[in-house]
């Protein structure tokens, strides 16, 4: 298996309650993809995210993400795997109560960050990268709505993942702010990092190349099969 591998499921089941949302999944991501995930809300999009980052159980078949079988997962191992991932909501999840620089200071501390000069560095590296670094003192409420997914991008990046995981991150933005947002997504992944990006935006996936799988009757087929 090549050291670029990230991600590889094999015949993966995934249910919702006692549904079964998709079947027989097959699924390889490496260091560096761009994968757009598209298909109807409903069709399982945000469910294979979330397995990704052991939200959702795994049914069958065999899951892999970076050293971990998600199958055999400990409780205490989950912390570890998320850890390696960056997670971009299309709600945000800013905390309400406190500055930009706060959001991101309350993620590094969480996961183990003690020294406030490097906390800080690291808070004004990330924000610079997204566009943000003037941002700092800003309250979320402040904020377009923008503004608040490159922040939350920002958040995503505190860690240096290997892998972001964007559910639906274009769903609350118009038109120009979400094509803003996805470029940033494949500056990102040009950069090495995996970005799968999960839309029903079939003009972002026009606009942006990138791989395309399609979720659909319970099935992730590949669309590179489909003239796409």
């Amino acid at each position: 298996m090549s050291d670029d591998f990230l991600i590889k499921y094999t015949g993966v089941q995934l249910n919702r309650e006692e549904n079964i949302i998709l079947r027989d999944v097959n699924l390889e991501v490496n260091r560096g993809d761009f994968l757009y995930i598209i298909g109807k809300v409903g069709s399982g999009k945000s469910t294979l995210l979330k397995s990704m980052y052991a939200e959702i159980p795994i049914e069958s078949g065999d899951a892999r993400v970076f050293d971990y079988h998600l199958q055999a997962l400990k409780r205490k191992q989950i912390p570890y795997l998320r850890r390696k991932i960056g997670i971009v909501f299309q709600d945000f999840q800013l905390l309400i109560d406190r500055t930009v620089e706060k959001n991101l200071e309350f993620v590094l501390r969480a996961t183990g960050w003690k020294d406030k000069i490097i906390i800080k560095d690291r808070i004004i590296e990330v924000l610079t990268q997204v566009g943000m670094q003037n941002k700092t003192y800003k309250m979320p409420h402040e904020l377009s709505g923008g503004e608040q997914q490159r922040v939350v991008i920002a958040r995503a990046l505190l860690n240096s993942p290997l892998l972001i995981l964007a559910d639906e991150p274009t769903g609350n933005l118009d038109p120009e702010t979400g094509s803003q947002i996805v470029d940033l997504l494949q500056q990102i992944s040009s950069g090495g990092t995996a970005v799968i990006m999960s839309t029903h935006n079939y003009s972002i996936v026009q606009t942006f190349p990138g791989r395309i799988m399609k979720c659909e009757n319970t099935e992730l087929v590949d669309l590179k099969n489909f003239g796409y």
